[in-house]
């Protein structure tokens, strides 16, 4: 199929298409690297009236270490997959990021992009939830930070506003004695996961579970935290069987996964029970050995 008739405008400054945003609000929709949006204009599931190419605005492709990891949103996803900083000091986002798709995809999407698009099969808005990162937002009068958990608003929906655009993403650094996982599992390599899960795990230094944070993709409208699973490890000495207890809360009251072509609920469930055991055990080998360092 062909895209509906729409405008397109391709500026060359931040400044330029939010004036193009402040005037055509969510009859205008931005263009990143068009792996998400490009496929469902020729569908006809998205009919924007016009197009904003952000693809030479290269004021918003950076990765940077101030404080805090900032990672501009027009920064491709494949650069953030090989470069040092994000491996030294967002090591969950370097794990999950190979996971996208397939390498011809990633050195198209942009990371900004694929947060705004909020797919609940994607890898990056469920790491932005366990990592606690936080958005920049900005329209043609102001910006705004808005937290991860904030950002996700449902299905394909965000809280960003009519006129706003997404241009950063900040991720703080991970708590001393920390171990992290992602995990996910596809029919095909490259395929959407049927599910999957970031875990991360603190130590207390008596090596007992101080915090942890388990958060899935595809088995709900967005990134599903299982606020139960993590409130049975908190305090306990991580064991195999406190991951499978674990494991089994989340799987069974944590998430609600409503079944596809590829997985039913029953199966999407099994998967995120299985993954989560799995994940939670590399995170705790991880901690350990910061804890032994």
């Amino acid at each position: 199929m062909k895209p509906a008739p729409f405008e397109y405008f391709a500026p060359d400054s931040l400044e330029a298409a939010l004036e193009l945003k402040a005037q055509h609000g969510d009859e205008a929709k931005a263009l990143a690297g068009g792996q998400s949006l490009i496929p469902a204009m020729n569908f006809r599931v998205a009919q924007p009236t016009l197009l904003i190419d952000l693809n030479r605005i290269t004021e918003l492709r950076y990765i940077r270490k101030n404080g805090a990891l900032r990672i501009g949103a027009m920064t491709v996803q494949a650069q953030a997959e090989y470069d040092g900083l994000v491996a030294t000091h967002a090591p969950l986002l370097h794990e999950a990021i190979p996971n996208i798709a397939h390498s011809q995809i990633r050195n198209r999407g942009t990371v900004g992009g694929s947060i705004a698009h909020a797919d609940p099969a994607s890898e990056l808005p469920v790491i932005c939830i366990a990592l606690d990162a936080r958005m920049r937002a900005q329209s043609k009068s102001a910006g705004r930070w808005i937290e991860a958990r904030d950002f996700f608003a449902g299905l394909f929906a965000t809280t960003l506003q009519p006129d706003e655009l997404l241009v950063e993403v900040e991720f703080p650094g991970m708590a001393q004695y920390t171990g992290y996982a992602f995990m996910e599992l596809a029919r095909r390599s490259g395929d959407y996961a049927m599910a999957g899960v970031a875990a991360l795990l603190t130590l207390a230094k008596d090596g007992t579970c101080q915090q942890a944070k388990l958060v899935y993709l595809n088995v709900g409208d967005g990134p599903v935290e299982a606020s139960q699973a993590v409130a049975s490890l908190k305090g306990t000495k991580p064991s195999t069987d406190a991951f499978r207890h674990a494991a089994l809360i989340a799987s069974q009251k944590d998430m609600a996964p409503f079944g596809n072509l590829h997985a039913s609920a029953d199966y999407q469930r099994h998967l995120s029970a299985a993954l989560t055991e799995r994940a939670l055990a590399k995170a705790l080998a991880r901690a350990e050995k910061t804890l032994k360092s």
